[in-house]
């Protein structure tokens, strides 16, 4: 079977994502590993106790891999939002809330209830999306 080890988001400046994941978000550092032959830093955070799955911080691609006017349409969507999406789970959408605004996570919009949970997002400094949800057990009638 094959799971999934990795997810990726495009970012304007590891150094920057770097801090925020791990400084705002308190989330670990993976792997962070320069290789100066490629010009290519391969970093990768994860939230702590979920040893199983990393968020790779890869860098808009530059020349040679993207011509300029296609790195800099990636670096754009990216900057608005429209690169992805990356959805988390907590306990408890308030207590998370308050504990990441106090630490200078900025939010799109307060903890709403929604017919499957409670839920919230923020963007990363490059703006890739990021979900905060509290998950409610639903019942479904089966018959």
């Amino acid at each position: 079977m094959t799971k999934i080890a990795n997810a990726q988001f495009w970012v304007h400046d590891q150094d920057e994502s770097l801090a925020f994941y791990t400084e705002k978000l308190g989330w670990e550092v993976r792997s962070d590993v320069t290789m100066p032959e490629w010009s290519f830093r391969w970093l990768v955070v994860g939230p702590v106790g979920q040893d199983d799955v990393g968020l790779v911080l890869m860098p808009v691609p530059q020349p040679p891999m993207l011509d300029d006017a296609t790195s800099e349409q990636l670096a754009e969507i990216v900057a608005k939002g429209a690169g992805g999406t990356l959805f988390l789970e907590t306990d408890d959408c308030q207590a998370a809330y308050d504990e990441l605004s106090a630490r200078g996570v900025v939010f799109n919009d307060p903890p709403t209830p929604q017919p499957y949970g409670i839920d919230t997002s923020f963007r990363d400094p490059s703006g890739n999306n990021v979900r905060l949800t509290q998950v409610l057990e639903l019942s479904f009638d089966r018959r």
